[in-house]
């Protein structure tokens, strides 16, 4: 993995927008001493860097009919399945988010469903075919938080 040369400047512009991707470019200008055009510069240098991967909007699962997440363990019969099994996990619309791990699972995903028969369905209709050797559910009954990760340039 790449580390790239950051300095105060792109800090300063990565705290304004990590919290609202929506601020506009000249409010982080005023708040950074610079020019619109230096943060727009500088913003396309950091995507182009792949430092910011992009933007998002952050929806309330429960209010678009997501009621039940979870979080599986996923076992593989199979070691050289990874990649296809990854490659099928994507294709699940329910599973918003896959992790290689190490530990007692290959594979960590979270579910959303709309209730717990879909998380039952989505277990037996789309998992298990995937050629796993069992699962291990652990229900979520509700965030405890989500954070962005810390940024401090100068003690790089």
């Amino acid at each position: 993995m790449i580390y790239h040369d950051l300095d105060e400047l792109d800090e300063k512009i990565l705290k304004q927008i990590i919290n609202n991707a929506r601020t506009p470019f000249l409010e982080v200008a005023r708040e950074c001493g610079v020019s619109g055009a230096a943060i727009h510069q500088r913003v396309q240098k950091l995507t182009n860097a792949g430092v910011i991967k992009g933007s998002e909007f952050i929806l309330d699962p429960e209010k678009i009919g997501y009621s039940t997440c979870a979080f599986v363990g996923l076992y593989l019969v199979s070691p050289t399945s990874f990649d296809d099994v990854v490659q099928a996990l994507e294709k699940i619309p329910e599973v918003v988010e896959c992790y290689y791990t190490t530990g007692q699972y290959d594979l960590l995903i979270k579910v959303f469903a709309k209730n717990n028969k879909d998380l039952l369905r989505v277990i037996h209709s789309e998992l298990q075919p995937l050629g796993l050797s069992r699962t291990e559910t652990l229900m979520c009954f509700k965030d405890g938080f989500r954070k962005k990760l810390p940024l401090d340039f100068s003690q790089s």
